[in-house]
């Protein structure tokens, strides 16, 4: 199938300009579709709440799959658009919702089944749609994502070169990068590259109050430029001696900075920061 001349001839026939405000970059590598259904591991019992289906081709690849494909698409001629195609296909397991992701509701899930999410997502939309669902009551157990490259090595950062990001999404799951795509793989393409990237979601949450975990790693990472000690003093309104009696305390480096990090050693820095200062 060519991908390519198949969007191109659908934009043509139902009068769609691609815009760049809704991150309607279609997709036109089958076999980078074939990746993302390879990486989601579907079995034929599960749910997929798929993002951002576009012209439905992946749509199509994951019914053949699951049990039932939950797919979001905001635009209302491309939701249109994907129903009838559907429906020439006789392809029964898919619903299609005509909304924006960030307003969808769990509800529409069954609470009593575990669920992947599939997403090809506007890229402005990223964080809020981590936050979202990765602190949703009802977590997926899998997302196979498609984002900015430079977001994806981010949320996939190590020690050294942790940020806010890497560490809220590493706290409810682990990340990997699949692949990376080249915008040469989009049309019209867009302005940067991609990377398909895994976050298997923990199974066990950690026994922590995340309220309170949250509020350290962002005063952590107030001032990036700055050491812990500093950030954590200005924080939580303290001296910054007693700020790195507390670092040291909890067995890290008076000089660290929040960058060198991971979620482990914020769990273990949360302790000294709780108590009545």
């Amino acid at each position: 199938m060519d991908i390519l001349k198949k969007t191109q001839e659908l934009c043509r026939l139902y009068e769609i300009k691609p815009a760049r405000s809704k991150g309607q970059n279609f997709l036109i590598k089958e076999e980078i579709y074939d990746k993302m259904v390879v990486t989601a591991d579907l079995a034929k019992d599960n749910i997929v709440l798929e993002v951002g289906p576009g012209l439905g081709f992946l749509t199509a690849k994951l019914a053949k799959i699951a049990k039932k494909v939950i797919t979001v698409e905001l635009d209302d001629k491309l939701a249109e658009i994907l129903e009838t195609g559907l429906k020439a296909q006789k392809v029964e397991n898919v619903e299609v919702v005509n909304e924006n992701i960030l307003d969808f509701r769990s509800q529409i899930l069954d609470l009593n089944s575990k669920y992947k999410i599939v997403a090809n997502l506007p890229y402005n939309i990223t964080s809020v749609f981590l936050r979202k669902f990765l602190s949703a009551e009802h977590k997926p157990t899998m997302m196979v994502l498609m984002l900015q490259k430079e977001v994806a090595q981010r949320i996939c950062a190590r020690v050294g070169e942790m940020s806010l990001l890497a560490a809220s999404v590493q706290f409810y799951a682990k990340p990997e990068i699949i692949e990376y795509v080249p915008r040469e793989n989009f049309w019209p393409r867009p302005e940067v590259d991609s990377a398909i990237v895994k976050l298997e979601i923990r199974s066990k949450k950690y026994e922590v109050e995340e309220k309170k975990f949250f509020q350290l790693v962002k005063i952590g990472f107030s001032a990036r430029r700055k050491m812990l000690k500093n950030n954590l003093a200005a924080g939580f309104r303290i001296n910054n001696t007693e700020a790195e009696n507390r670092i040291k305390n909890a067995g890290f480096s008076q000089n660290c900075r929040a960058q060198e990090l991971a979620v482990e050693d914020w769990l273990k820095l949360l302790p000294y920061f709780t108590e009545k200062t």
